[in-house]
């Protein structure tokens, strides 16, 4: 698709702020072990996750997101990104000081100043940690929260000039899962401790009352294939946000006495949707803490102009410059004006511009001070944990209005991150009740979601003009985590969808298959089940079996007259779907398709024998450029096919000058040395047959090949037989 591009020309900064573009000069500098490189890749959002409170990395690296929804998109239009930077805010009463903690503010970079304050280890070794609740993902941990979660630790223990640290750490986890209904929201899970007798010279430390916590950003809602910051000239702004916080109800079960509590989402979005590619919403959300009832803290929301201490057109929406006013800004809503003039229906301005947003939540703390609890204070060791949703949704509508309805996958993508949250504390009251106490361990449960069962764990073999799917039946064997059920009901084979014509889904569904009981098609699994002629045993339920990779399958389904050579055209994923629960009214839930997404590249196995089989190359003559070639002159591409297990591949012109060589070996062969395959490989998993090596047309010297008849010789390392052959080019 191409990428539209238009010049933009930049509104007036207002009094005070200063260039939005020294936003991105460089990534953020620190001296200490910074893990810059970790971003959420199991559901829609990508979203960059440092081990220092930093959210996002800056919009410098066009290959790894900042805030991208969907980064799975089926059509570019929808790969939106919604900020450059956010970060945590961290405020306290200290000794009758006001402190805040800040891991980024506006305009600062370089760590060591006053607004960049969060500091962590010195170890290399001390950066972000990974676990997996998958069985199918290599970072599997049964002590995984999520789908990913991501796990680090920091302080503000280091001096910083003009901040006065609050003596706390922070130990943070984020979660993510790929359930098609939660894979638009990332949850930040922050224990704050406070550590302050490590920093005081008596070792007593010092009482933090009535903590806050929030979240700090530079929002704008932008998709690079429309305008792009990475293009100059790219149609690229800051300056065409509107930003906004939703206090609509939400009743996490209408069912019971307790009426639910405010949303208290604060949002932003791109004012006119960029013609249809950036009509997307992001949202931050405090879901909830540890200690204090939900009845004693409140969450609070800000906006402020880029940079900008003062505004003459909303002398209330400016930015805090000191402890003592970010402290305050975090404990106190900005005041709103609904319908007056500059002010939209919800007391926003209506004003397009560079908006950053603050939203916050508190008080929090260990035990309360007074006998009403509404103020509250941690002593040092203690602590408390505090849980906020970062989420993303696309308009319910195409209105250039913001209303209700246009927000309302907002509204339920973000609920679902407070169902997460909630666990089992379904009316959310934050009260174990004896009904939702679902395994009976005497304790509140979060992080608990309805679940279809896991995707089976996929083995792809290719062949020529054929590809066959092998899986086995763990989950089968899996409960649901609410109902403690096995409600396992079918498998769905998926393939790359056949035409541009169909919808703007990327898959097409190739077969389903499902238990024969009163649910469903109930077609069973005969036809899919491995044969007694090609298995390597037989398991206690008389089932068949075949072991490849070491993994036990007990499944097969064939995909046949595939093409060969084609890089995107054939991608395979099996999912596994359960039975819903009519008692809930919960339909039936179906794993993610990205679990075990794979890309495959049909061709020739490799030769096993005495290299007899000829060797060739196709297409044949190349002419110009194939269906299959990007646009760059590195990514076109060429395959040699038949070789054998191991070989050494050169090409000669005519005249026998050497144009390039290279090693070909089947076990490990990835195609990371062509483009056009790398950029698939490096967020993909990519399957090939074995005895086929793709060329770029490109020299031993870095150069692209002329128009030409080439000849090749391709040596078998086992045999040492060499053959020969010829292929023509005309560009």
């Amino acid at each position: 698709m191409k990428k539209f591009c238009f010049l933009i020309f930049l509104i007036p900064l207002l009094l005070g702020a200063e260039p939005r573009e020294a936003r991105r000069v460089s990534s953020l500098a620190k001296t200490t072990a910074t893990d810059y490189n970790n971003y959420t890749t199991v559901g829609q959002i990508g979203m960059t996750i440092t081990n220092f409170g930093l959210l996002g990395e800056g919009w410098n690296n066009p290959d790894q997101p900042s805030c991208r929804y969907k980064q799975y998109a089926d059509i570019q239009q929808n790969e939106v990104e919604h900020f450059s930077y956010a970060g945590l805010w961290i405020g306290g009463v200290v000794k009758g000081s006001k402190r805040v903690t800040t891991s980024i503010v506006d305009g600062v970079f370089d760590y060591g100043a006053q607004g960049f304050e969060i500091s962590t280890s010195k170890n290399p070794a001390d950066t972000i940690k990974i676990k997996s609740s998958l069985t199918t993902d290599k970072y599997f941990s049964p002590k995984a929260t999520s789908h990913q979660d991501f796990i680090c630790d920091y302080n503000d223990f280091d001096p910083v000039v003009n901040h006065q640290p609050m003596g706390i750490r922070v130990h943070q986890e984020s979660y993510a899962w790929s359930y098609s209904f939660a894979d638009a929201f990332v949850i930040l899970d922050i224990t704050i401790y406070n550590e302050s007798h490590l920093m005081d010279e008596g070792g007593s430390g010092w009482d933090i009352e009535n903590l806050f916590a929030g979240i700090w950003a530079d929002a704008s809602v932008a998709n690079m294939n429309y305008t792009s910051i990475y293009e100059p000239g790219g149609g690229f702004t800051w300056y065409d946000n509107l930003d906004g916080f939703d206090q609509t109800l939400f009743d996490p079960n209408p069912d019971d006495n307790h009426a639910g509590y405010a949303r208290d989402i604060a949002y932003q979005y791109d004012k006119d949707g960029d013609n249809g590619y950036a009509q997307s919403y992001i949202g931050f959300r405090i879901l909830g803490n540890s200690q204090v009832p939900r009845t004693k803290w409140d969450s609070y929301y800000r906006q402020w102009v880029w940079s900008s201490s003062s505004n003459m057109d909303y002398p209330n929406y400016i930015m805090p410059v000191d402890d003592d006013q970010r402290y305050q800004f975090m404990q106190e809503s900005v005041p709103i004006n609904p319908g007056g003039t500059g002010y939209n229906s919800n007391g926003y301005p209506n004003q397009e511009d560079s908006w950053i947003f603050l939203l916050s939540g508190g008080p929090f703390g260990a035990e309360p001070t007074n006998i009403d609890s509404t103020n509250w204070v941690l002593h040092p060791g203690d602590s408390v944990r505090i849980a906020m949703a970062v989420t993303c949704a696309q308009w319910g509508n195409n209105s250039l209005t913001d209303n209700e309805e246009r927000k309302s996958l907002l509204y339920a993508n973000s609920d679902w991150a407070q169902k997460a949250y909630n666990g089992e504390d379904r009316n959310g009251n934050g009260i174990l009740e004896p009904d939702e106490d679902s395994n009976n361990n005497g304790k509140m449960d979060r992080y608990i979601l309805p679940a279809p069962p896991p995707s089976p764990n996929l083995k792809v073999i290719s062949e020529s003009n054929k590809i066959t799917l092998y899986w086995g039946k763990h989950p089968e064997s899996v409960p649901d985590p609410l109902t403690r059920q096995k409600d396992f009901e079918g498998y769905r084979i998926y393939a790359h969808r056949k035409t541009a014509s169909e919808s703007n889904s990327q898959w097409s569904l190739l077969a389903q298959y499902d238990l024969k009981n009163e649910l469903g098609y109930n077609t069973g699994f005969d036809y899919i089940r491995i044969k007694s002629f090609e298995a390597d045993g037989m398991d206690e339920d008389s089932c068949y079996y075949k072991i490849i990779d070491k993994d036990t399958v007990y499944y097969k389904y064939v995909n046949t007259n595939v093409k060969s050579g084609w890089p995107e055209k054939y991608v395979y994923s099996v999912t596994s779907f359960d039975s819903g629960d009519p008692t809930t009214g919960l339909k039936s839930l179906e794993s993610n398709k990205i679990n075990n997404r794979t890309y495959v590249i049909s061709g020739k196995k490799p030769q096993q024998s005495e290299f007899s089989d000829k060797v060739g190359v196709y297409p044949n003559p190349y002419k110009g450029r194939t269906t299959w070639d990007g646009y760059g002159e590195r990514d076109r591409m060429i395959w040699f096919y038949n070789l054998p297990d191991k070989a050494k591949v050169k090409i000669f012109t005519i005249s026998g000058d050497l144009v390039d060589e290279f090693e070909h070996n089947s076990a490990s062969y990835d195609g990371s040395d062509i483009s056009r395959l790398n950029e698939i490989s490096q967020s993909n998993k990519i399957v090939f047959s074995g005895g086929e090596h793709a060329w770029d047309l490109i020299t031993k010297w870095d150069q692209a090949v002329a128009s030409g008849l080439y000849i090749f010789t391709v040596k078998d390392m086992d045999s040492g037989n060499v053959q020969r052959g010829k292929f023509l080019i005309v560009k």
